[in-house]
């Protein structure tokens, strides 16, 4: 059976919004299991929270997600780090997501979904190494790079 690797994303309130909007742009099933499901009594802050959420696209798109057990607040979108290079300080984000398709059709409309109610980095299109490329955040914070594979010779 072949490894794969799967980001498993962690929020603070938000998994359950942030898991039905990547459904919504990569199309496929959504499974969440609340805290309450697993038996904390409904009255109980954050019994409503996903403690195991997963959306699987029939194109191989896979991205797992939970709410922080104690953290019901959202925290600022990428909360990124800094660092100081020759005087200058730079900020970096901790992590990215990338999506890579064959063409600009395939991953076009994916681009489209992440960016609504979010904030691009830089504008999907062709690239140096690239017949498409482009980086954002999206509205939870989450970095994405979407690109078109590139031919290598």
């Amino acid at each position: 059976m072949p490894l794969n690797a799967v980001a498993h994303l962690n929020f603070h309130g938000q998994a359950r919004d942030a898991l039905e909007f990547y459904r919504s742009v990569f199309g496929g099933q959504l499974n969440v299991v609340t805290y309450g499901d697993f038996g904390v009594p409904a009255e109980v802050p954050g019994a409503k929270n996903v403690v195991f959420g997963e959306v699987v696209a029939e194109n191989g798109f896979r991205v797992m997600a939970y709410d922080v057990p104690g953290a019901d607040r959202p925290l600022p979108a990428g909360e990124p780090t800094t660092r100081r290079e020759n005087g200058t300080t730079i900020t970096e984000e901790r992590f990215f997501l990338s999506v890579t398709g064959e063409s600009t059709d395939e991953v076009g409309p994916i681009w489209k979904g992440l960016a609504d109610g979010g904030s691009v980095v830089e504008e999907f299109g062709p690239s140096q190494f690239s017949p498409g490329f482009g980086m954002l955040a999206d509205r939870f914070g989450v970095t994405w790079v979407v690109q078109v594979a590139a031919a290598h010779s």
